[in-house]
């Protein structure tokens, strides 16, 4: 799944492309639903939403697009914000796009110079959304392999009272003491699974988590009140080292995410522990990186630094 650095790379390429243009026609086959309906994959309502949402976009002008947790917000002009969860395998791109009536599907339009738009990852399209671009139109894009991903939309001014996260680990306003008292919510808890919690802290997942945890030197499965102060706060630095590492390197693209251009990031060559089972921790300890079952997921480590 798209993680903090997967989402703000993905935004901040929202920013340099669409920013400031008009949506000027939307498709999908995916069932848009109001935040509050069930998600049934079709149902009267969600076709009744979709048309109303279609009349609310197109037309609109895009303000910016902003990154609250893993969450993308994409505020239109007429005070209603376009809301895109990536999901697992989900990702945006833009470019030119026609669409294949045979096989009533989106591809690269003939014309379109970038070849990444291309790549096989790529070809899942599910949500389009066509953009005026100057004197031509080009489309934004929603790729997602295995069809988990949400789009739907809320007046912007209810993002907050809707969107129930934690405090953002990259902002002025996350302290130590913040992170502490935050982690210190679930004591009795591993501290990889209250840092997966969202509404402890936003945007960390299991691999940045993993790698957090590589750097401050604690062991997955600890539990958080066993964490001292010291180890505390290295791991307050840790979560916010690795995050902007990860936006650094264009995310990470070890699974599916590509950024806007279609192209992978490059995070997945500076892993220290997550995915690198039985090599040597990068620390030159003489521990070997381990994995163990972790909540359905896996949880990586070194059983010599982190004890």
């Amino acid at each position: 799944m798209p993680e903090l650095p997967e989402v703000q790379t993905t935004v901040d390429g929202l920013n340099k492309t669409v920013k400031g243009k008009v949506i000027v026609d939307v498709w999908t086959d995916l069932a848009v639903k109001a935040p509050s309906l069930p998600h049934h994959k079709t149902s009267t309502k969600s076709q009744a939403f979709f048309a109303k949402f279609k009349k609310t976009v197109v037309g609109a002008k895009i303000l910016k697009a902003e990154r609250r947790a893993k969450n993308i917000f994409i505020h239109l002009d007429n005070k209603q914000s376009i809301w895109i969860h990536m999901k697992m395998t989900g990702h945006m791109m833009y470019g030119r796009y026609a669409f294949d009536v045979k096989t009533k599907q989106w591809i690269p339009d003939k014309n379109e110079k970038n070849d990444a738009l291309r790549d096989p990852f790529n070809k899942f399209l599910h949500t389009v959304f066509t953009i005026q671009d100057g004197k031509n139109k080009k489309q934004l894009v929603l790729s997602d392999m295995r069809k988990f991903a949400k789009v739907t939309m809320l007046p912007t001014d209810s993002i907050d009272e809707t969107l129930k996260v934690g405090p953002e680990p990259l902002t002025k306003e996350f302290t130590l003491e913040l992170c502490t008292s935050q982690l210190m919510k679930r004591p009795m808890r591993a501290i990889k699974e209250v840092l997966l919690d969202q509404k402890i802290i936003s945007g960390v997942g299991n691999i940045y988590s993993d790698e957090a945890l590589w750097l401050a030197g604690i062991h997955p499965l600890r539990l958080v009140q066993t964490i001292t102060k010291p180890e505390m706060k290295k791991l307050y630095q840790s979560i916010i080292t690795v995050l902007e590492k990860g936006i650094d390197f264009g995310g990470d693209s070890t699974s599916d995410y590509r950024d806007i251009n279609g192209e992978r990031g490059k995070f997945q060559a500076q892993h220290n522990a997550y995915r690198m089972t039985g090599k040597p921790c990068k620390k030159k300890d003489g521990g070997i990186i381990e994995r163990i079952p972790f909540h359905g997921r896996g949880a990586h480590f070194c059983g010599v630094h982190q004890k």
